[in-house]
């Protein structure tokens, strides 16, 4: 019997995803206020839906993987849907309580 191996993505490769992520909606939201850009609104809403989906996949797996808390992977699975950014932002809060966890950890 053969195991699959999954990809689990590290914690910064999502950090950077979801930055990724929030300048595709910001973009979209921009072309949706410009009258006329119909053609780009679908590009950017496409990307936006799918970039989407697969930051869900990715951070559930890093949810099983425990590189990610549950908080964390909920404020980009389902609030990320209509505000990506409150998941880049959980990213940047994670990563500041990361780094001083490991600061004070150097302390002692």
């Amino acid at each position: 019997m053969t195991t699959a191996t999954r990809f689990t993505p590290s914690f910064t490769t999502l950090k950077y995803l979801s930055f990724a992520h929030s300048t595709v909606y910001a973009i979209l939201l921009t072309v949706w206020l410009v009258p006329g850009l119909h053609g780009l609104e679908f590009v950017f809403g496409l990307a936006h839906g799918v970039g989407w989906i697969l930051m869900c996949v990715l951070c559930i797996e890093a949810l099983r993987a425990r590189v990610i808390s549950l908080q964390l992977a909920v404020a980009v699975a389902v609030i990320g849907a209509v505000g990506p950014f409150v998941g880049s932002f959980e990213f940047v809060r994670e990563s500041r309580r990361r780094n001083l966890t490991v600061a004070n950890k150097n302390q002692r």
